[in-house]
Order: structure tokens, then sequence, then C-alpha cells
């Protein structure tokens, strides 16, 4: 299995070229059950690795573009009358995708911010007091502009909690900067193959279901989630929702790498994507989400003295 995740992983890298972490940093929240936030500035891959994910994945895709005036049926669907048949005849939204793209998420008003999140919590909508379950395997990205841009809502910390993990793409790094100045035109996501069969993802989630997790490993998370609850830096700690979060994406991430037990590398490798956006800082502490979980790694022992 870890070999279909690194054809995966590859496949993907064919367009987004150079952020092989983030690749798997994203395919982990995906087999994980979470959802995915891309905080970046424009043009950096944000729907170029969405869409190359759907596509390796062979999952439906739909995309929504978040602006002011968007209301929530433009996301979930409405019924419309059909004058034929004598009744209303609902009309799915494109939240019925396997992936949704939430594009500019915090350009959207709170109100329609919420009827998304609500159903990525719920995996379910109701309209027209009809309960309609959502596609399985449903997975949310959702791409941020930062705040400081213009025309942006900025999504309160309940609901940054509801994604699993927040990435950063990036400016590419030299090599791959140069092998797309080569090639002279934005990577062509049609050209991505499936690799991933949904039998094989659904595999996949039931092996991180059989991760072992050790004692010693349980007490290294739970001094992490201590420190930051305790800590004079911090004035939002981590939940339990985001404990679980964490344990959940370690035991995803010793899966894509291969093992059927977790160490303190796994929790390592996803506590920034996991953690930054769901603490926050103190007022006398000059960092923010980042620094913090930087303060984590280096204040909390694996091994406790």
């Amino acid at each position: 299995m870890q070999q279909v995740i690194d054809r995966t992983v590859s496949e993907i890298g064919r367009v987004l070229l150079g952020k092989d972490l983030q690749i798997r940093q994203a395919l982990c929240c995906l087999i994980a059950g979470g959802h995915l936030l891309l905080e970046d500035l424009p043009g950096m891959g944000k729907t170029t690795l969405s869409h190359a994910l759907a596509r390796a994945l062979g999952l439906d895709y739909g995309r929504v573009q978040f602006t002011s005036d968007l209301l929530p049926s433009d996301i979930l669907g409405l019924s419309i009358f059909d004058r034929d048949a004598g009744g209303f005849a609902f009309q799915p939204g494109p939240i019925f995708s396997q992936v949704l793209l939430a594009d500019e998420i915090n350009r959207a008003t709170p109100r329609t911010q919420s009827a998304l999140l609500e159903a990525m919590a719920e995996g379910q909508v109701s309209i027209d007091g009809e309960t309609r379950v959502l596609p399985d395997p449903f997975f949310v990205i959702a791409t941020q502009n930062p705040a400081h841009q213009s025309g942006t809502y900025a999504l309160p910390e309940s609901q940054l909690d509801r994604f699993l993990m927040r990435l950063t793409l990036g400016y590419p790094d030299p090599r791959s900067e140069r092998q797309l100045l080569l090639r002279g035109k934005a990577p062509d996501v049609s050209t991505i193959e499936p690799v991933l069969q949904s039998q094989q993802l659904q595999a996949v989630r039931e092996q991180v279901i059989e991760v072992k997790v050790s004692d010693s490993l349980v007490g290294y998370l739970q001094r992490l989630v201590a420190y930051s609850r305790n800590a004079a830096e911090f004035s939002v700690g981590l939940s339990p929702r985001g404990a679980l979060a964490l344990i959940t994406a370690a035991r995803t991430w010793a899966v894509i790498e291969g093992r059927d037990f977790v160490i303190p590398e796994d929790v390592q490798a996803v506590l920034s994507a996991v953690v930054a956006h769901r603490v926050i800082p103190s007022a006398d502490f000059a960092g923010d989400g980042n620094a913090l979980v930087a303060l984590l790694r280096d204040r909390v022992d694996v091994i406790p003295d």
C-alpha cells in the first residue's frame, strides 16, 4: 500500500513541483477523514493541488468560488418547481462532490461560511425538511487568503477548529521554479492519471484504525496538550477535539510511512499542520501559531525527565 501512496504523491508532483511534503500532508488529511485549509497568496498552486488530488484518487471534483454575494443555496442546492412534473425537484449543489474546493472561503459572509462548515461537521445537509447524506469520501479543501488582504471575513476560531489541517504551500524552490519557467505554462492537471482507487482508499482508512499507539506515545501527546494549556505564551491551548485530531493525523502519517505503530516523529511531522491554527498566542507573546508549535517541539520532551 505504501508503494501506491508513493505513486500517488509522485503523480501529483508532476503538476505541483517541489511540494512532496505538502502533497503527503494533504493526502494524510483526506485519509484521516478530515478537511483541509490552504492558506497562501494567490497563484501558489492551491487549486492545482486540490484538482490533482481528486484526479489521482479518481474522485468526483467540484469547485465553488466564494464571493461576498454567495448564498448558502449556491453551495447546498435548492428545490425548483418542475412544471411538467407538477412539483418541486431538488437540484443538488456542488457540495455533493467527493472533493470540494471552497476557493477563497474568507471572501464569503459568515452565514455562507457556516452553511459549508455545518455540512463538513455533520456529513449531511438538511434542505426543505429532508436530510440528504453527502458522498463518501467527502473532503473539503478550503483556500483562504491572508487576513490582511481586502474584502475578507476571517474564520472564527470555532470554525477553524473544524479543519483537521492547515497548510501553506509557499514559493517553489529555485530548481522547481526553473522547471516551471522552462515549461512556459501552467501545469495541465488533466494529464493526472488515477492511482489510488476508492477500494484502496477505504483499505488504507481501515489500516489507520488498527495502528497501535503505545502508552509512552500517549504520554508524549498529553504533555504537548498540557503545555499548550498551561504555558504563559498560550492564550488558548488545544481542546480535546484538537488532541484527538493530533493523534488521528499521527496514526495516518504512520500508515503513509508504512508502519502499523506510531512513533514520535509521526506526531512531529503533522504537529504544525494540525496545531498551529488551533492555538492562540497570549498578548505578551510576539509570534503566531507556528511560533507556538516551535515552542512545543523545543520544550516538551519526548521522554520525560
